[in-house]
């Protein structure tokens, strides 16, 4: 699927004005997570919010915001926006905000530790 190049730069921007992020390649595209919890992502030309259960009826209720149903069943607390609803700065900081708001109401997460993989044994 891949993602927009473009538009990643523009979420980083939004993102880089309020709080360090991560990106992690995530559902086909690119995922920003902040203090371990997936906030946004990019699939294609269109991002994914993270807006939470309490915010979700809000935001589909948004122009060009429809419901995020990546397997075939919608999940409540995330929605897609389409490229019209994003369109200039200003539309694009007030999603990604929304993102950012439910994300930052969650208890940071630990950073996972890797572990590495032993070697099978052969018998």
């Amino acid at each position: 699927m891949g993602y927009d190049e473009t538009l990643a730069n523009r979420v980083r921007q939004a993102l880089s004005k309020h709080s360090d992020f991560d990106e992690k390649r995530m559902f086909g595209g690119l995922a920003f997570m902040v203090h371990g919890h997936m906030c946004c992502a990019i699939l294609g030309s269109e991002i994914m919010v993270r807006v939470g259960p309490a915010g979700h009826a809000k935001a589909l209720s948004a122009p060009h915001a429809r419901e995020m149903d990546f397997t075939g069943r919608p999940l409540v607390g995330m929605v897609y926006v389409g490229s019209a609803g994003f369109k200039t700065e200003k539309a694009l900081d007030a999603w990604v905000e929304r993102g950012l708001s439910f994300v930052l109401s969650l208890p940071a997460r630990e950073p996972k530790k890797l572990v590495a993989k032993r070697p099978r044994q052969r018998s």
